[in-house]
């Protein structure tokens, strides 16, 4: 007998909610960000306890996960790849049994998807994707959090990405069929997305260009991300030579729509992926957006635990 629970809602790529449960964890993110601004407490994860597990490095993703489980009158354990190396001191299907016996939430950020969703088919407790190779859900839900905040609905409205085919990249396009608006991809021959590990199911929600310029023309929003990720390092000069027409500056940015939005998931490299005069020009809320992990994670990880409040 399984000791995993078919109950159980795990996030682990955007695609595991439906536009109406991203209405509501946008709403309550809204509500807790309002509270945490006024210093009003918000605890209902009393005695609750999370665990961390980061074989990828992190800054913003321990941050915000860390505080905003405190924040919500919960607890931590954080665990690190000398402290659990899944899969390699343990099987995986062993260390989610014992792990998820001794606490009520996991999160993990670590390298193949196939590892988080094999912790999760074992887990008792809910588990979210921190950051895969494939997808980085908590990203794109704070973004599009972050520019409801500043523009309203994303239905209908234009997510230029400029860069990498990577696992944010797969994530906008996921979202994108849920919440019915539009991707535009450009990216450097050889490093598109791989559309059957996204699972798109129509091509109605993106359209790809070979020029970055003309995938930025018209977007509500235009983002990007570092042009070597995490586990890529070695590839690092043959990137930089491929994507040198892939950086996103002020002329892109007017090609865009006049209030159109910039974001990138930090951290950036100025010269390389974006410029300067962009990410630290009026157009870009990536200091909000940075912020937004902290209040819509607090939001998600409320939802996973105790479901609909209102």
């Amino acid at each position: 007998m399984s000791t995993a629970s078919t109950d159980i809602r795990h996030y682990l790529q955007f695609s595991d909610f439906n536009a109406a449960e991203y209405a509501y964890i946008f709403e309550r993110a809204a509500l807790i960000k309002k509270k945490f601004k006024a210093y009003e407490k918000h605890q209902p994860l009393v005695d609750r306890t999370l665990a961390m597990i980061f074989e990828k490095a992190s800054t913003r993703t321990r941050v915000s996960f860390e505080a905003g489980m405190y924040q919500l009158g919960g607890s931590v354990v954080h665990l690190t790849t000398g402290d659990s190396q899944l899969g390699r001191a343990e099987p995986i299907e062993d260390s989610a049994k014992v792990i998820s016996r001794m606490v009520d939430l996991v999160m993990i950020r670590t390298y193949e998807q196939t590892k988080i969703e094999l912790f999760a088919e074992h887990s008792r407790v809910p588990v979210i994707n921190g950051l895969t190779n494939e997808f980085h859900p908590c990203q794109i839900l704070a973004d599009i959090f972050t520019y409801i905040e500043h523009r309203g609905s994303i239905r209908g409205k234009t997510v230029a990405w400029v860069g990498d085919g990577n696992n944010m990249a797969n994530t906008w396009l996921q979202a994108s069929e849920i919440l019915g608006f539009k991707v535009h991809l450009s990216t450097p021959s050889g490093y598109e997305v791989d559309q059957s590990v996204a699972g798109i199911r129509s091509a109605d929600s993106y359209k790809v260009f070979r020029d970055p310029m003309q995938a930025c023309a018209g977007a509500d929003l235009v983002t990007t991300d570092v042009w070597t990720s995490m586990g890529y390092e070695a590839e690092n000069e043959a990137r930089k030579k491929a994507f040198a027409d892939w950086c996103v500056d002020s002329e892109m940015m007017k090609a865009a729509k006049p209030d159109a939005l910039f974001m990138h998931c930090l951290p950036a490299h100025r010269g390389e992926e974006v410029e300067a005069e962009v990410i630290d020009g009026p157009q870009s809320v990536v200091w909000d957006e940075a912020e937004n992990r902290l209040h819509a994670q607090k939001a998600l990880m409320e939802f996973l635990l105790l479901g609909k409040l209102v």
